[in-house]
């Protein structure tokens, strides 16, 4: 029997209409946000010795447009982490280059469903979620401001630079380095992101509610709601 929604406790009520959970939400993807930019103009800013400015109408102009040569910077030792500064036309990794406009109209609408998801298939009580959401917004706005503002995406983790496949094998594009891609911040909390989101739907079931004192077991399932099936 599926509780109606004024019979719904707090922590299973819809997250919409729980502080708790936009507090969550907008905290963790304010503080993302606000993160991955700042790495993106600290490393553009100081990473080649003198800082690189960027022009919108120049990068657009030209999809070959690259910072100024410049020496890598070691994070970590042993070719683990590297910083190099690459202007990315394409997605995650440098997926889909020269395809601007599309990857534009696709974050806004990510960032649409994101919430979706957030408002009609997420309880007050699925925080792991919210902070899934969170990252998921913070990286894939943290990505479309840089297309918007400077025609591409600055990215600057480049993983294992000094480390190649085994067995003299290649890439299918070339290459022969474990890890190729060039990165930024809001890469990692998209992906983060995901991560949470998948495990969490997983779903581990929770018992309901104790219910409170003096009222009977209603039989309640807390993981239903007219909604639909949400995500714990």
């Amino acid at each position: 029997m599926s509780a109606r929604p004024h019979e719904l406790s707090g922590r299973d009520r819809p997250a919409w209409r729980s502080p708790l959970s936009w507090a969550t939400l907008l905290g963790v993807f304010a503080l993302g946000l606000l993160i991955d930019l700042w790495l993106k103009s600290w490393a553009f800013r100081t990473v080649a010795g003198s800082p690189v400015v960027l022009d919108r109408d120049e990068i657009l102009a030209n999809p070959n447009w690259k910072p100024p040569w410049h020496e890598s910077v070691e994070v970590l030792p042993y070719g683990l982490l590297d910083l190099d500064l690459v202007l990315n036309h394409g997605a995650v990794f440098g997926i889909g280059q020269d395809s601007r406009t599309i990857f534009i109209v696709f974050t806004i609408i990510a960032v649409i469903v994101a919430c979706l998801i957030f408002a009609f298939w997420t309880v007050a009580r699925s925080h792991w979620a919210h902070i899934g959401i969170g990252l998921i917004l913070a990286g894939g706005i943290g990505n479309l401001y840089d297309r918007i503002v400077f025609g591409a995406v600055r990215d600057f983790l480049h993983m294992a630079p000094g480390w190649n496949l085994p067995f003299g094998w290649e890439w299918p594009r070339g290459g022969t380095g474990l890890f190729p891609w060039v990165f930024n911040g809001a890469d990692v909390f998209l992906l983060l992101g995901m991560a949470i989101l998948i495990l969490r739907s997983g779903g581990e079931r929770r018992e309901p509610d104790s219910p409170v004192s003096g009222e009977p077991e209603s039989g309640v399932d807390v993981d239903q709601h007219p909604g639909g099936q949400r995500v714990g």
